[in-house]
């Protein structure tokens, strides 16, 4: 029972903090003018949508990838603290599988990528979609975690 409690318990806690990761993203990457504000340095041709969709689209981007650098830090807590328990080759796979989901996260999250001077362009709602992916495997990866 007590086992029990303190899964439910750890559950807890790391739900609220992608949820609070989340919403503090959220509220950073729309309140800075992290992304170009329009109109760019050049004009977007009306076939690539509208502006203000782009915007959206990229702070989405951002808060799924935060989440998702966040979800694999917490999955390689979980496995270097499960193989320093097993001493297991398989959890090395894991670990080795959760660090490469973690550079990938954190290399194709926009607040990156803006920092080394690039700015996100053209893509629309397909840019989401690796992420979403992504955030998909972190979560069942996670919730496997702590079924067994």
């Amino acid at each position: 029972m007590n086992h029990r409690m303190n899964k439910y318990i750890g559950i807890s806690v790391i739900v609220a903090i992608v949820v609070i990761v989340a919403i503090l993203t959220a509220v950073w990457a729309s309140s800075t003018s992290f992304f170009p504000r329009f109109p760019f340095e050049r004009r977007i041709p009306p076939s690539q949508g509208n502006p203000a969709d782009i915007e959206f689209f990229y702070t989405l981007d951002a808060v799924i990838s935060t989440v998702n650098v966040t979800l694999s830090i917490i999955l390689l807590v979980l496995y270097v603290n499960i193989y320093k328990k097993t001493r297991s080759e398989f959890t090395i796979g894991l670990i080795i599988f959760s660090a490469v989901f973690l550079l990938n996260a954190f290399f194709s999250n926009p607040f990156v990528i803006w920092v080394f001077g690039f700015r996100p362009f053209g893509l629309g709602p397909f840019a989401l979609l690796p992420g979403l992916f992504t955030l998909a495997a972190l979560s069942v990866l996670l919730y496997l975690s702590f079924r067994y």
